[in-house]
């Protein structure tokens, strides 16, 4: 399964470039689009990337369980502009009369390699069987891009997108709520609701997990019991997915542009029935519950309109030095973010792998942040520090094929 490098020419005030998904030499990408998707992979690889996980601003740490920080947002906003991305290459291509058996191969050998990718990421470095994990980051973007792109491809019909992410909502939350786990009993009777371990997902993750290492001598979870990239949980991470979908569309067809209050409406919308389904199936990013899903695709809906009318239709980057480069490091970032985030992950593993050149420190990673720390002892900002600096070196690589003209796509 080869890895594209696509020529383009990505300049901060170009309207429009290659799609990731689209045909060699399709102009259809949207400067909103790839801005706001290299802030996201930005932010992500700050919050992954903390100098001391014990030290670190609230936003930027994950909820210990219900509710929502700046880190929760980051991962729904990444699946939402991929499902943006989605209709702006498939779209056309299904109306230009392409054969949908191809287009599903292409959708399919993309996530296969998606979740190669993880693997390989999973790995590196020992490269043994016991280090995979099969949930992951990337797994789970891997199998919404399928499932969405599949559904693009063959349910062409716009008015069932809204039906199917209504019933994949509805049906998740009835299927936590009432169905009774296997000698455990009924949620909310037997035990505890929506509990961290005592849960349809939990159960369910549990039991592949066992499956495979059994079989595949792989399969382990990320915390004990569960898993927060767990099997069930990604139905409604589709539904995620789906609603970028909607916004895509939104962005192709010029109704954000003809009716600009259209996207923060719907966004605003989005907000209110988080909220409000929140008071009885909490905003949980672990579980992805379904108010989750409302509260951040709303969210994300109105930072895109937001980023659609300052970059697409004000053009602020025309008239000020300052947007025009901070819009270019974004798009930057945006455009191979995937190679961003390959890379921070690949970074990470090998700076903790490697010894530090002096005594005291763990490894190379924990003696750079002492070296960032200077004998000032470790808190919120050095860990802070440390995350941007760390940012800034996955910005080498995607600057380096910036400079080249190039996107690596799948």
């Amino acid at each position: 399964m080869p890895v594209a490098v696509t020529q383009a020419a990505p300049t901060a005030t170009s309207p429009a470039a290659t799609s990731p998904d689209a045909p060699r030499g399709a102009s259809t990408r949207v400067i909103s689009i790839d801005a706001l998707r290299g802030a996201t992979v930005a932010v992500m690889i700050l919050v992954n990337n903390p100098g001391d996980w014990d030290q670190v601003y609230p936003m930027l740490h994950h909820a210990a369980w219900n509710g929502c920080t700046l880190a929760d947002l980051v991962f729904p906003s990444f699946l939402f502009l991929m499902g943006c991305a989605i209709p702006l290459s498939l779209d056309r291509r299904i109306a230009r009369g392409a054969d949908r058996g191809m287009l599903s191969r292409q959708i399919f050998r993309r996530a296969a390699l998606l979740f190669a990718l993880k693997l390989l990421l999973s790995a590196y470095p020992y490269f043994h069987i016991t280090h995979l994990r099969l949930y992951g980051v990337l797994t789970r973007i891997a199998v919404c891009y399928l499932a969405v792109g599949m559904f693009c491809v063959w349910v062409p019909a716009r008015r069932l997108l809204p039906v199917a992410i209504g019933a994949i909502l509805v049906g998740y939350w009835l299927a936590l709520r009432y169905v009774p786990i296997p000698h455990a009993g009924l949620p909310g009777r037997d035990f505890p609701l929506f509990d961290a371990r005592m849960n349809l997902g939990a159960w369910l993750d549990r039991g592949i997990s066992t499956w495979s290492l059994h079989w595949l001598h792989m399969g382990r979870l990320y915390e004990d019991g569960w898993d927060p990239e767990g099997a069930l949980s990604t139905l409604p991470a589709i539904a995620t997915t789906m609603l970028g979908v909607i916004a895509g569309r939104m962005l192709r067809g010029g109704a954000a542009a003809s009716h600009p209050r259209r996207l923060p409406a719907l966004g605003v919308a989005l907000l209110v029935l988080g909220a409000v389904w929140g008071s009885v199936f909490p905003i949980n990013k672990s579980l992805w519950s379904s108010s989750f899903v409302l509260w951040t695709g709303g969210v994300s809906m109105c930072v895109l309109a937001l980023f659609h009318f300052v970059f697409d239709m004000a053009r602020v980057q025309d008239r000020s030095a300052v947007m025009g480069r901070i819009l270019l490091v974004l798009r930057i970032f945006g455009m191979n973010a995937l190679v961003a985030f390959l890379f921070s992950g690949f970074l990470a593993k090998t700076l903790m792998m490697l010894p530090a050149p002096g005594a005291g420190a763990a490894s190379l990673s924990d003696w750079l942040y002492r070296v960032v720390c200077h004998g000032a002892g470790s808190g919120m900002f050095t860990s802070l520090v440390f995350a941007l600096g760390f940012c800034a070196a996955c910005f080498v690589p995607v600057w380096g094929l910036w400079r080249r003209h190039m996107i690596v796509r799948l």
